[in-house]
């Protein structure tokens, strides 16, 4: 199902002179963005801790595709590259492209270019579920926490969105962002407290809850897949309902949009997306408010290039941090730790920007 209509469409138009005008920007763009995105990816392979060369890695990719490596008979190196840094990699791209797409679709339904996935509590809901879920189950983080974690994503959007939409002002944008942020003060509250009560639920989701890619397997790649992919589906059906819907409820009525379907999906992406981002790698910040603001500035501000172009810009954004966090100290840092670094100042200097205003 789409909910694009003719009029949202309209500026489409291959006859437009603004738009033939960007088209050769567009297109180096996202040539520059295919080239960064796969030299990122292939360095991620044998970037960090042992010394594997490109060329052993290369190596062992190649006897790996052709089928000689079984699991029962691979060596260390085979071992680093096939069981931890290849699915590292390939969680690196689908959280980094989650979190992109999440933070477009959040500022575009709140009108908001300061806005982030987590104001939806999101963020705060899986951290309680995954606290809860060891204080009083013991479960350690592993492929279990994922769907701990998942859960209380989505447990905690439903409850938002029907205490948002309840009311006389229920659906507004302003009511859903500050019903996220209240329960998320509360869940962040109830899990710090269990935390401090507890130091061994502490110790068990302390480097999780930092945002870390370490020791992910395929078997988190392969829990969260699922729910990454109907979030993007939700996601690639809403870019013309967004231009519509930023000229305001009324126009995008007009035009024939349908603003409460457009915020209802706009919504249930933005929890997928970002309930399995931070399921699988933890609380991630920034990456959703800087990639949409960088595309926005190269590209311009419509969503039918800004969403399936945060596909490709975040996982480049994620995957510099992951590695930069792998060579930082011997020890490794924890990849959130590395966008915090990288989002703070950017964050401070948007908001001196005199152009930071309502979307």
């Amino acid at each position: 199902m789409t909910i694009e209509t003719p009029e949202a469409t309209a500026t489409a138009d291959p006859r437009d002179p603004r738009r033939a005008a960007s088209v050769p920007r567009r297109a180096g763009v996202i040539l520059a963005g295919l080239i960064i995105l796969a030299a990122l990816a292939w360095a991620s392979l044998f970037v960090g801790s042992g010394d594997i060369s490109a060329a052993r890695t290369l190596e062992i990719l190649a006897a790996w595709t052709r089928g000689e490596l079984p699991a029962g008979e691979r060596g260390t190196a085979e071992l680093i590259i096939l069981e931890r840094r290849l699915p590292r990699t390939i969680l690196a791209i689908l959280v980094g492209a989650a979190l992109g797409v999440s933070g477009t679709l959040m500022q575009a339904l709140t009108r908001n270019p300061l806005a982030d996935p987590g104001l939806l509590g999101v963020n705060a809901g899986a951290y309680t579920a995954v606290v809860l879920g060891s204080a009083t189950m013991g479960i350690t983080i592993g492929t279990a926490h994922v769907w701990l974690a998942l859960g209380g994503a989505l447990i905690t959007a439903v409850v938002v969105y029907g205490i948002g939409t309840s009311g006389r002002l229920g659906g507004s944008p302003v009511k859903l962002v500050l019903t996220g942020v209240a329960l998320g003060a509360v869940l962040s509250g109830l899990s710090h407290g269990i935390t401090l009560a507890m130091p061994e639920v502490f110790d068990k989701v302390r480097f999780w809850s930092a945002g870390s890619l370490q020791g992910r397997t395929f078997d988190e790649v392969t829990a969260v897949l699922p729910f990454l992919a109907v979030g993007a589906v939700f996601a690639v059906l809403l870019p013309a309902a967004l231009n519509a819907l930023a000229l305001g409820d009324d126009a995008a009525v007009a035009l024939g949009a349908r603003p409460t379907l457009t915020r209802l999906l706009g919504l249930a992406a933005v929890t997928l997306l970002c309930g399995a981002a931070t399921a699988a790698a933890g609380p991630l910040s920034f990456i959703g408010l800087i990639v949409p603001h960088a595309l926005r500035m190269l590209l311009g501000p419509d969503h039918r290039w800004l969403v399936p172009m945060s596909l490709l810009a975040a996982p480049i954004l994620m995957l510099a941090a992951d590695e930069l966090a792998r060579l930082a100290v011997a020890a490794e840092l924890p990849t959130g730790v590395v966008t915090a670094f990288l989002g703070a100042p950017v964050l401070i200097t948007l908001t001196r920007r005199k152009g930071v205003r309502e979307l």
